[in-house]
């Protein structure tokens, strides 16, 4: 008997170990090392081969991908990935590699941080883009005119260390493959601005987050997805690999991103304004207003149809809580969505006001409640 039990016992921590050895390998291949912040991103990150059907012409390719966009080129050097490599002569085998990194600033207000990249904005956009899907993301919404992209969702499990789950559950949790954490989401939104003429980029990004908490369910337990609060230690650490992948140096990138700079505490009050709408008050100039309105807004849940710096517009598409009721809860918000404009007017050198207007011109009861809950919304984000 006692043979049989050791054998049981032998036969356990050899497949324990086989199996620690792949989810130790998978793991490893999945993991973001994000200096402090270590997360586990699941995805499939295979892509199947597109072909173009036989009654269609294939595309032309002329032009398509302009190589002096990435690359640095003159008779001596070409810079490719960041390094230069000396082409002289190609009959030397003797490489030089000189680093050539790209100018980055890191801009700090109040927990959010931002870019601002010496590159120009299409480039931007581009890498941005790549950046994203490079660790595993599906862009889900993308509209280049605004300067937004949003990822979709995807699932971070969390390791419990291995010392905090005791033997038992860490054998079982090695064997039979089970989790004793529920898992989270994320999803990523990074905006690109236009500087100097489109010769330099403003970049920003920041997360949303929801967890699966345990609930009770008519009685019975269950669980539901619920909203996090923003993790600025997670943004600031995914801001930190965007900016080694824009071309940043790696060794100064993480120091610029601690030390960045304050630019100063955002003040901003919510007031009755117009025919019974709400209004904004930020204690800055114009310019600054709309840097942080377009920051506020791409982290609420609307959408930014488009925005016009002249008209000193944004123009959103969002549900109006209050109109939620039966129609809603079948079709879902989408069928009780509508447009709304959002305006700014500069009333000093350091005073800007942001006024709700509805494009409808119906002015109902509820449409102007809602500027207030939108509003407040706003504010809250500083």
């Amino acid at each position: 008997m006692i043979r049989i039990y050791t054998s049981i016992l032998l036969f356990s921590l050899f497949i324990s170990g086989c199996i620690s050895d792949e989810v130790t390998q998978t793991i490893k291949e999945n993991r973001l090392q994000l200096g402090n912040v270590k997360i586990n991103y699941y995805s499939d990150k295979s892509v199947t081969s597109l072909e173009v059907p036989p009654d269609l012409t294939a595309p032309s390719y002329e032009n398509s991908f302009r190589l002096s966009e990435y690359i640095n080129y003159d008779p001596v050097y070409a810079d490719l990935g960041g390094k230069k490599v000396e082409v002289k002569d190609s009959s030397d085998s003797t490489e030089k590699v000189l680093p050539n990194y790209t100018n980055i600033v890191v801009k700090k207000s109040g927990t959010r941080r931002w870019l601002e990249v010496d590159k120009n904005t299409d480039l931007v956009w581009n890498l941005s883009r790549q950046f994203l899907k490079d660790q595993g993301f599906v862009i889900k919404k993308s509209n280049k005119k605004v300067g937004i992209m949003e990822t979709d969702y995807l699932e971070n499990k969390p390791e419990i260390p291995p010392k905090s789950m005791g033997f038992m559950r860490q054998m079982f949790s090695q064997i039979g493959n089970v989790s004793y954490t529920l898992p989270s989401v994320d999803k990523y939104t990074i905006r690109v601005e236009p500087l100097d003429s489109g010769n330099k980029s403003e970049v920003h990004l920041s997360v949303s987050s929801m967890a699966e908490v345990a609930a009770k369910l008519a009685g019975e337990k269950s669980t539901l997805w619920q909203s996090k609060e923003r993790d600025s230690a997670l943004e600031n650490e995914m801001l930190y690999m965007l900016m080694v992948f824009l071309g940043g140096d790696a060794a100064k990138a993480r120091e610029k991103v601690i030390n960045a700079k304050e630019d100063g505490k955002v003040y901003v009050e919510l007031q009755d304004g117009l025919n019974g709408f709400a209004k904004l008050v930020f204690k800055l100039n114009f310019i600054d207003t709309w840097d942080n309105m377009s920051w506020a807004i791409t982290n609420l849940n609307v959408d930014l149809e488009d925005k016009d710096l002249k008209e000193k517009t944004f123009y959103i598409n969002t549900a109006n809580e209050l109109e939620k009721g039966f129609i809603s809860s079948i079709l879902g918000d989408d069928a009780i969505r509508k447009s709304y404009q959002i305006q700014l007017k500069s009333t000093g050198d350091k005073l800007t006001e942001v006024y709700f207007n509805d494009i409808s011109e119906l002015n109902d009861q509820n449409t102007k409640e809602f500027s207030y809950i939108l509003l407040r919304n706003i504010q809250k984000q500083f």
